[in-house]
């Protein structure tokens, strides 16, 4: 699972509160705290304004949904039924994004109870894991809900001490593959879906005040020893 990630850089020279990603730039200040239900950056190909960095809601609402509800249920989508599974088959088809981060979090259970950790590439700022989006509207709305979830693989041998499962981080010579909608190859997109290497990944406790969604700022990954 992936229920929290941090997202901190690389910022704009011209604005810190300006994040850029694959050569666009979205005004977001930096957060330590990424939680689901907020909006959060992304980055996509869209047939009306081409490459962008949107911010979209973390918990995809699929298009057929009664309710926006669901997309709490919906902040993960697990890689083996990703292109079978109703609620992602779809955008697994045809709305595949980017989801930036700069390290995510987990918790291992420790002498009773949970430690948070974070987890971080060791050679690189910001990294992005494999997303889905979709849009939904309400009965009545004039403006879409545009939302999305992070795909999920098994653990390499840093994070399964901590959780079984990880998001999928994708190599960059991979992320024009999946950001082309024209992409439909289904077996091809799949094998992208792997756990990344463990050997340029390092884990470590954190404080437990990114327990609280709340709480922000860069003290929340410090290491604490």
């Amino acid at each position: 699972m992936c229920g929290r990630y941090a997202l901190y850089g690389p910022t704009s020279r011209r604005n810190r509160d300006t994040i850029e990603f694959l050569g666009r730039e979205l005004v977001f200040p930096p957060t330590y705290n990424a939680a689901p239900a907020r909006l959060l950056p992304v980055c996509r190909v869209t047939a009306a304004r081409g490459r962008e960095l949107a911010l979209l809601r973390w918990g995809l609402v699929p298009f057929w949904a009664k309710s926006a509800d669901i997309g709490a249920r919906m902040i993960n989508a697990r890689c083996e039924s990703v292109a079978e599974k109703p609620a992602f088959r779809a955008a697994f088809a045809r709305r595949r994004c980017l989801v930036p981060m700069s390290g995510f979090y987990e918790w291992q259970r420790a002498a009773g109870r949970k430690v948070p950790h974070f987890i971080r590439l060791l050679d690189a700022e910001v990294f992005a894991a494999a997303g889905l989006y979709e849009s939904w509207r309400a009965q009545g709305e004039a403006a879409p809900l545009e939302t999305f979830t992070i795909i999920t693989t098994e653990a390499n041998e840093i994070v399964r001490p901590l959780h079984e499962r990880m998001p999928v981080i994708l190599h960059e010579a991979d992320y024009e593959v999946w950001l082309s909608p024209e992409r439909r190859d289904t077996g091809t997109l799949a094998r992208l879906l792997a756990p990344y290497p463990a050997g340029n990944m390092r884990a470590y406790p954190v404080g437990t005040r990114v327990n609280n969604a709340a709480n922000d700022g860069p003290e929340l990954v410090s290491e604490q020893t």
